[in-house]
């Protein structure tokens, strides 16, 4: 799921729209085409296009004087919370031309290639890839992929404070979504039923228990659903995109939350990997070059971290839905989202302790016989 709603596009790239918000690029900015104009991603797109044919003038110079018949924009399928659209410029002869070859690079060393900042967002350029479904990111093959290009991803080291940022979100999403009125009454019986009471006691819960796993703190995607992983067909080339909730946090997190989204939009946590498969991407994630030689302590220290921490992403995304449910413009049942989220987070809720305890347990007893 994606949080502020942004809009993508291209020239041939990407055009980023941070609804409300600005873009922070960091110390590198110096070198990168910005502009003060923002792009209201309310309006219709017939109202948006003269305007991001203004943006596009305005950041790239030698595109001043085009006419805007020049100008093709074209909406591109995303997920639920995103807004794409691709941006061309149009020959005479009728044809596209690309404005550069499909990069992969960001200050990170992943995604697409930075051409220019503007008011609320980025242009980036264009991924010339199929965008993955979520069956396909249980394929055996593919699964292998994403788990090395994650174990690279996990390795970047980006500046900044590294503390981890998720408890300080989902307590943050808590105090929010706490204070919430719905106009439509529908809604709001809806949300009198939701007990915060009982969602703080299980935040503080699994903050305490995740606490004693120590986990790995990396930087993190945190949004790696299908929607967000690109593959070229003829280059066999996996790629991560859609870098908005990057944060340094946990590395069972991330995975965690990853395989949260095999459920796809349809929400069917029956798609969760089992344990066979779980193991076929650690392996492929702890060693990269060599999967058979990953250690067993390992693999079994991964998998309790990713499964507690499947708890975590599932109370992360019910809030954060909560607030989209009072603040989104998007026609999506936020609402019901949450209740898909939190019923699944009980669900699972005892199992995944009793295996944290008894491998915390088991954890404590190898280290006091030592």
């Amino acid at each position: 799921m994606g949080a502020e709603k942004k809009v993508w596009g291209d020239m041939e790239g990407a055009l980023a729209v941070a609804k409300g918000g600005s873009v922070d690029v960091g110390d590198g900015a110096l070198a990168i085409p910005t502009s003060i104009i923002s792009i209201d991603i309310s309006l219709p797109l017939s109202e948006m296009k003269p305007r991001i044919t203004h943006l596009c003038r305005d950041l790239f110079k030698k595109w001043s004087s085009l006419d805007d018949s020049r100008f093709s924009i074209e909406t591109v399928s995303g997920g639920i919370t995103n807004l794409l659209l691709k941006v061309s410029i149009i020959e005479y002869d009728g044809n596209d031309v690309p404005i550069t070859a499909i990069g992969y690079l960001s200050a990170a060393g992943f995604g697409a290639k930075l051409l220019g900042v503007f008011g609320n967002g980025m242009v980036q350029s264009f991924i010339n890839a199929r965008t993955l479904s979520p069956s396909d990111m249980s394929k055996h093959k593919l699964a292998a992929k994403i788990a090395r290009q994650l174990h690279k991803f996990h390795k970047v080291e980006v500046p900044g404070s590294r503390e981890p940022q998720l408890w300080k979100d989902i307590f943050k999403f808590l105090e929010r979504a706490s204070m919430l009125q719905f106009g439509d009454s529908e809604k709001q019986a809806k949300y009198k039923t939701i007990s915060f009471k009982k969602i703080r006691g299980a935040v503080a819960e699994l903050k305490d228990l995740t606490d004693l796993i120590n986990a790995p703190v990396v930087f993190a995607h945190n949004d790696l659903l299908s929607g967000n992983l690109m593959f070229s067909d003829d280059e066999e080339k996996l790629y991560f995109i859609d870098f908005e909730y990057g944060s340094y946090s946990y590395r069972g997190y991330d995975i965690a939350n990853h395989f949260n989204e095999y459920a796809g939009f349809d929400c069917d946590y029956n798609l969760y990997p089992d344990k066979d498969a779980q193991y076929h991407f650690f392996r492929n994630y702890l060693c990269p070059d060599e999967p058979e030689k990953a250690p067993d302590n390992d693999l079994e220290a991964l998998y309790v971290e990713t499964t507690t921490f499947m708890l975590a992403s599932h109370l992360y995304w019910a809030l954060w839905a909560l607030i989209q449910a009072k603040v989104s413009p998007i026609d999506f049942d936020y609402l019901g989202y949450f209740f898909l989220r939190y019923d699944e987070y009980n669900k699972q809720k005892d199992w995944c302790f009793s295996l944290a305890g008894a491998h915390i347990s088991s954890s404590a007893t190898r280290v006091n016989s030592k």
